[in-house]
């Protein structure tokens, strides 16, 4: 039986804003494959809280509702952005429920957590950011949407991180694809290729952040990747 395929959002994203418009969700569906699309707690249609203590153990708990819901059956992991950090730190976490892995809008900056940066995309997300600071409005619109709550966002963002460093990429020996666009900031893809044991690479050309999910040649990558024909 093939593998089911847990897709994991961006921060500010949803299942219905950042899977379902792209077909990806029906073309695993279509090629047999079960596919699991959770909202990430804080957002869409997931619980929210205004504490950031509430979201510490985020990574944890995803491990064991995956647990509960494929039992002993491996998993094909694709995530965007934070939702590719988080997929990365559940494999981590519990290598053996992992198969092939996919992960896009992350590169360099897994390495570098800029805290100033952050708080500044939490202020966006809550509506106080600078009308000048571009990042964090960007982040800000997306907060803006229907399903979402900028309070929780902000709190989610000043959660406490699950470690991602040498101890946990020396657990992730899955095959593992990195899609990257080269207009992206969180490139380049170089220092997470080389902290993963069993990495390969596609790069999207002229493709920045937030137009990756959408892109064909990320689909393609996660198609080619999970061996789904």
């Amino acid at each position: 039986m093939a593998n089911p395929v847990l897709l994991l959002h961006g921060f500010t994203g949803s299942v219905a804003g950042t899977w379902q418009p792209t077909g990806i969700m029906d073309l695993l569906s279509d090629a047999g494959r079960e596919v699991i699309a959770w909202d990430l707690p804080g957002h869409g249609s997931a619980p929210k809280h205004h504490d950031p203590a509430a979201y510490t153990d985020m990574e944890a708990e995803l491990v064991e509702r995956l647990a509960s819901h494929a039992g002993e059956q491996v998993v094909d992991g694709v995530g965007f952005s934070m939702g590719a950090r988080t997929l990365l730190v559940m494999a981590a976490m519990a290598p053996e429920r992992f198969g092939r892995l996919v992960v896009s809008g992350v590169g360099q900056n897994l390495f570098e957590r800029d805290q100033a940066q952050a708080e500044r995309i939490a202020r966006g997300v809550a509506g106080k950011s600078a009308p000048a600071d571009v990042h964090a409005q960007t982040f800000a619109r997306y907060a803006s949407e229907p399903d979402q709550d900028g309070r929780a966002l902000a709190a989610f963002m000043r959660r406490k991180h699950a470690p991602l460093g040498p101890p946990e990429f020396a657990r992730i020996t899955h095959p593992v694809r990195v899609v990257l666009g080269t207009e992206d900031f969180a490139g380049p893809a170089d220092p997470l290729l080389d902290a993963l044991a069993d990495a390969s690479f596609t790069e999207l050309r002229r493709c920045d952040h937030f137009a990756t999910p959408k892109n064909f040649g990320f689909i393609d990558a996660v198609m080619e990747h999970l061996e789904v024909f």
